[in-house]
């Protein structure tokens, strides 16, 4: 059964006005009686613009709660006028939104608020990633030691890293949960901060990778081997420190599996 052409040429004259209100309705949209529906339509845009900033503000509590809800709204209406979803699952819409926060005139003065958004967005993707288990530190340790130099290990699907110029992970923590008693404490930093996000088990969690750790994550995740990706974060970072990050990363949940390239 071929698609009835009419039903999709009718959703795209519909669809674009709902989130763009200096569009005019479309002039096919009748009621029985005749009469234009300009008002029912208003009342489509209105609620499809509240859902698209709601799902944004439960996507991105924290950067919702460092602007306050009325700077948060005014901002996620721009995006949504921009940005169209692409998809029937509100957690995917967004994606764009710390990218969008960057250019966004009104929160120059903000500029660690996109890398903490990213921050968020990796939390999400990593929460709806697939399960599968974690690389233990007793399979790790069972490779032979010649072979340590040519291993790939193969990163978690929950994995993500979230590289900043400022001290994001810090500023995540601070605004991702409320105090008991309402008191934030004052950020006392101005360091970069890269995050590692990562689900070993059942809940989300979000740590700043230690220096060098980030080029080094990077570098695995793109392929490289244990060797090369050890050169990468030492050119970055000379005092990279390989065995302790190693334990912490495994112990993070960081890889799934390793794999020893045997030679010929």
């Amino acid at each position: 059964m071929q698609p009835d052409s009419s039903a999709y040429d009718y959703a795209a004259a519909f669809a674009p006005g709902l989130t763009d209100p200096t569009r005019a309705v479309p002039d096919d949209l009748n009621h029985a009686s005749g009469k234009r529906v300009v008002k029912r339509y208003d009342v489509y845009r209105n609620n499809v613009t509240v859902s698209l900033i709601d799902a944004l503000a439960a996507i991105y509590p924290a950067v919702q709660r460092i602007t306050g809800v009325d700077f948060f709204r005014a901002m996620a209406r721009f995006h949504i006028r921009a940005t169209l979803p692409t998809s029937a699952l509100l957690f995917e819409y967004g994606r764009d939104f710390p990218a969008f926060i960057d250019s966004y005139e009104y929160a120059c003065e903000m500029p660690w608020l996109a890398d903490t958004a990213r921050i968020e967005r990796a939390w999400l993707d990593a929460y709806h990633a697939a399960d599968v288990p974690v690389l233990s530190a007793e399979v790790f340790a069972s490779v032979e030691p010649t072979s340590l130099a040519a291993l790939r290990l193969i990163a978690h699907p929950a994995t993500r890293i979230v590289r900043s110029r400022y001290p994001a992970v810090a500023i995540f923590a601070m605004n991702r949960t409320e105090s008991p008693d309402g008191v934030v404490t004052p950020l006392r930093s101005s360091d970069a901060e890269d995050a590692l996000v990562t689900r070993p088990d059942d809940d989300v969690t979000v740590s700043r990778l230690p220096p060098g750790g980030a080029a080094f994550l990077i570098s695995l995740i793109d392929g490289a081997t244990l060797g090369d990706a050890v050169a990468a974060a030492l050119e970055e970072t000379p005092s990279f420190d390989l065995p302790a990050s190693l334990a912490g990363m495994i112990s993070a949940g960081v890889f799934t599996a390793v794999h020893v390239q045997h030679g010929d």
